[in-house]
């Protein structure tokens, strides 16, 4: 993917933002709704089966955000099996088509039978991204740090790759930095680090490491005050993505001295 380009691509749409968050573990509604602005995100996810099944702070979610700004990215969180995931996505596509987004068929596949850690089942999220990406469907899947499987769902079809940077809610920061980072350097298509990072200063470290977006939920949901930490994310994602494009000084193992050289005093009074 090209690094210095101003929009992150996913599929046939474009965004300005490279922060994507979630609508889940909200106190309340208004709350959401504040983050959500604060954060300059264009793209929020929304748990297809929590929503449908009216779960506790996922009543009136729907409504509660302008559409008309934000791009929903149904998920298929709760499912267990690729068999799930699928009929949860096609159930998302028609939430979106509600709102208003007629095109839409974007999808954040996860499959996740393993309720204690959290982590995706690699074969299950193939299994179930072949099918949907058949179906013309927009698959964005969540996986663990997997080089090898980020490449394979790349030749696929899928419009992006989504690393976990530790398990989902964690709070753990970037523990795979360099299986992502081979993801990144191998990828074709855009990497959104998901999962795991707790504070702004892990955000912007994912972006630096060259990814093209991060996806956070929990970090800005559980905070003391979630508008401002989602303020504080959406700087220190642009501050990463700025980084990169700019080109950080190489690392040395002398230093170099940063004033000039000529005209010291020593050499004066010789």
């Amino acid at each position: 993917m090209s690094k210095t380009s101003d929009l992150l691509t996913i599929g046939s749409k474009t965004f300005q933002s490279r922060l994507l968050t979630g609508t889940g573990k909200y106190k309340n509604l208004k709350i959401m709704k504040e983050s959500i602005e604060k954060s300059n995100c264009e793209i929020v996810t929304v748990a297809v089966r929590r929503v449908n099944n009216a779960e506790t702070g996922h009543t009136g979610l729907i409504q509660s955000i302008n559409w008309e700004k934000i791009w929903m990215l149904p998920n298929t969180a709760g499912c267990c099996n690729a068999e799930e995931a699928i009929r949860v996505a096609k159930l998302g596509r028609e939430f979106a088509k509600l709102v208003g987004q007629e095109e839409n068929n974007f999808v954040k596949l996860e499959v996740i039978p393993d309720q204690k850690y959290l982590l995706p089942d690699p074969f299950g999220t193939l299994e179930a991204a072949e099918k949907l990406i058949k179906e013309g469907f927009t698959v964005l899947p969540y996986i663990n740090a997997e080089p090898l499987l980020a490449k394979r769902l790349e030749e696929i079809g899928c419009a992006t790759v989504m690393p976990l940077g530790s398990p989902i809610g964690s709070a753990q920061g970037i523990r795979n930095k360099a299986n992502i980072e081979i993801i990144i350097e191998n990828s074709k298509i855009p990497v959104i680090v998901d999962a795991g990072i707790g504070v702004p200063s892990e955000a912007c470290f994912a972006m630096e490491l060259g990814a093209d977006a991060v996806l956070i939920n929990s970090a800005i949901a559980l905070a003391k005050n979630p508008p401002l930490m989602a303020s504080a994310m959406a700087k220190a994602t642009e501050a990463g993505r700025n980084s990169v494009i700019a080109g950080r000084l190489p690392q040395s193992s002398f230093a170099t001295a940063s004033s000039p050289s000529k005209g010291l005093i020593s050499e004066k009074s010789n």
